[in-house]
């Protein structure tokens, strides 16, 4: 997967921008504040249709503008055009110049795996960040998951706005609220064998590339869903998830919020016994979070039969030059990179010598070398 170009217009700093994209490496370079990481920025909300930095869509149109557009073309067996128009109320996808509205079906066009100093929050940071991370992934893997993950939502919605009716001494409709239980427990179950799927299958990779790195042993990720089943099969899962949630209504009802199911999940990070977000060091808990996006890029070649694009957000920097070599070790030729950097001294020259280098200022290019 390529993305082979992408425009700007009043994303950020950025008035006006069009950059054409070399298939391998590219290298975006200059001082802090000039815009390389409101760039990579503007590719993942291309991809994604938000930002990882912003929960206001509006945030991210430049001061005095009315209107932000990002376009971008993806290269994938076919190509795609992508577009996406952000003003103060809206938001308009476009794929090949036709809305699609249906966010599900756009996000699964662009697949991204971005690096950046933010991510250790996925360890050290609250349980949502680390929903968040499975749900986006997943969403890049399966239209269907996004689509279920969608209706487990509206459906919590509606299940925790009745039960503050019955917290107010509403009479309960025990049809009504049976039929919305059994929805809602039928999405449960989708989601919670896919995020334990997912989490299987990046164990069977993340040990051994936290080994190179680290050179140690015993690293593992460990799925922690808010219902402890017996076991994940699809029976199972409803049958204990519906229990526990008819055990449990006099508590949801007090608390005014349903307390059980996959808004509530978890997964850890361990090195042998030792939890890594209370036990590990800032350089152990770095590699874990490098593990475990490395792997992910052997999860969407099987899944997607196609490598995604990766953006490394001065990621460089925090590294020493052997976990800088090893990390570059796992990223194929055949794939797409995209790296900032205050300073091209962070980078191996084989590497530059190999990229298109762009330099930035001011939300403008300044220098184009290839």
């Amino acid at each position: 997967m390529i993305l082979k170009n992408i425009e700007i217009r009043n994303f950020r700093n950025y008035e006006q921008l069009s950059l054409q994209l070399h298939p391998q490496l590219n290298i975006i370079y200059g001082n802090n504040g000039e815009g390389k990481t409101n760039l990579l920025e503007s590719i993942y909300v291309l991809a994604f249709t938000k930002s990882h930095r912003s929960f206001i869509d509006h945030n991210l149109i430049k001061s005095g503008a009315e209107t932000a557009v990002l376009k971008g073309t993806i290269l994938n067996n076919i190509t795609y055009n992508l577009e996406i128009i952000l003003n103060k109320t809206k938001k308009t996808l476009k794929i090949d110049n036709n809305i699609e509205t249906k966010t599900g079906s756009y996000i699964e066009k662009m697949n991204i795996i971005i690096f950046y100093s933010e991510d250790l929050e996925l360890i050290k940071g609250f349980p949502g960040a680390r929903r968040k991370y499975l749900n986006l992934e997943l969403s890049q893997i399966s239209q269907n998951y996004y689509n279920t993950l969608n209706d487990y939502n509206k459906l919590l919605k509606i299940r925790n706005d009745y039960l503050k009716q019955l917290n107010q001494g509403q009479h309960i409709d025990e049809g009504y609220f049976d039929i919305l239980t059994d929805y809602l427990v039928e999405k449960s179950v989708f989601l919670y064998q896919m995020r334990e799927r997912f989490l299987t299958r990046l164990n069977k990779i993340c040990p051994k590339i936290f080994k190179d790195i680290a050179k140690k042993d015993g690293f593992k990720l460990r799925y922690v869903p808010s219902v402890e089943f017996t076991n994940m099969e699809k029976d199972t899962i409803r049958t204990e998830l519906k229990q526990i949630l008819n055990t449990n209504l006099d508590k949801d009802i007090k608390f005014k919020t349903t307390l059980y199911g996959p808004h509530r999940d978890d997964f850890e990070f361990y090195l042998g016994h030792k939890n890594l977000k209370y036990y590990g060091s800032q350089g152990q808990q770095r590699v874990a979070v490098l593990a475990l996006k490395l792997s992910e890029i052997e999860l969407f070649k099987d899944y997607k039969q196609t490598s995604p694009i990766i953006l490394l957000d001065d990621v460089f920097s925090e590294l020493d030059n052997d976990k800088k070599n090893n990390l570059l070790s796992y990223i194929d030729n055949d794939m797409q990179v995209i790296i900032t950097t205050t300073d091209l001294e962070n980078i191996d020259k084989k590497i530059i010598d190999k990229a298109k280098l762009i330099n930035i200022q001011n939300g403008k290019i300044i220098k184009e070398v290839k």
